[in-house]
């Protein structure tokens, strides 16, 4: 038996929930995968997992055991990690998680200054607006606004996105223009953004001298993707509430205008967001660092 793999293997199994996911996760076979926990089991005398059909669940002995293992990966990744950047640039593959108008408007357009700092690193993107379970999807970061809600992850602050509402000229034609918020509950079509967690619209916020108004009305239209969001605001389907970095092209080339700018919403905070329990590579650490640095500026949008 290959103790470390055993180990590495075990780990991953815990993290995921499933054997399937931890093998994809590791490239490997799920046959391999199950016979090297099977292995490290008939090694310590004990069972360290629970399996049933439809659940992998984890035995006390494999939670201790669990949490004594990752200290020592963590450990030896820690010792490779020391003597590899010792002698050469952090090189490897980063699998990152962003939105979509995040990753058209800002991200992207500041990657070619990252592969210049870092010619070694090579990222897997990907792009949508749901939540990812960065442990079965074997994601080392995710860029996220909004506030956090999963306090088993660590958090670095990147920024804060200005919020603007907008419509089309032929839809402020055919409406009107509203002076005040409440005015949005009179005719007007609002196109609603829906959480991907449940599926909720998010409300429309406005502030203006402290005062906070919310607005909930029912949408004909609604979306969970940010950039179909900008489409159906672009294509006259209502108002929206969006960044400003998403929004910035057609404001400027006419095809949205905001309105209730006196009343524009405080601003969205991001962040970048990676597990606890995982040691945090020299690649990713770069990353982070150069994101904080390169990100808020971005993010901040164009000055309307």
């Amino acid at each position: 038996m290959d103790q470390l793999l055993a180990m590495r293997a075990f780990s991953r199994v815990v993290e995921a929930g499933s054997f399937t996911r931890a093998a994809d996760s590791l490239n490997m076979p799920n046959a391999t995968m199950s016979k090297l926990v099977q292995e490290l089991e008939a090694h310590l005398g004990v069972r360290l997992l629970q399996r049933t059909t439809r659940r992998v669940t984890v035995t006390p002995e494999g939670e201790e055991y669990y949490a004594k293992a990752l200290c020592i990966l963590r450990d030896l990744e820690a010792i490779d990690s020391s003597f590899n950047t010792a002698h050469r640039n952090p090189g490897g593959k980063l699998r990152i998680d962003v939105g979509g108008s995040t990753a058209r408007d800002v991200l992207i357009p500041l990657l070619p200054a990252f592969f210049d700092l870092y010619p070694d690193i090579k990222i897997e993107l990907g792009v949508s607006d749901r939540a990812v379970d960065m442990i079965s999807d074997n994601v080392d970061c995710v860029i996220r606004g909004g506030p956090l809600e999963n306090s088993s992850l660590i958090a670095r602050h990147i920024g804060k996105a200005s919020m603007i509402t907008c419509a089309a000229p032929a839809y402020l034609k055919k409406y009107g223009v509203p002076a005040y918020p409440n005015e949005l509950k009179n005719g007007h079509r609002l196109i609603s953004y829906n959480s991907t967690r449940d599926g909720r619209p998010f409300p429309f916020r406005f502030l203006q001298n402290g005062e906070k108004v919310e607005i909930k009305v029912e949408s004909r239209f609604s979306v969970n993707e940010s950039n179909a969001h900008l489409a159906a605001v672009v294509a006259g389907l209502g108002i929206i509430q969006t960044f400003s970095y998403a929004a910035g092209a057609d404001l400027q080339n006419g095809n949205l205008v905001e309105i209730l700018q006196d009343w524009r919403p405080s601003s969205y905070p991001f962040h970048v967001v990676y597990p606890q329990n995982r040691y945090v590579t020299p690649r990713l650490r770069v990353f982070i660092d150069w994101l904080a640095d390169a990100f808020p500026q971005k993010v901040a949008g164009p000055i309307i």
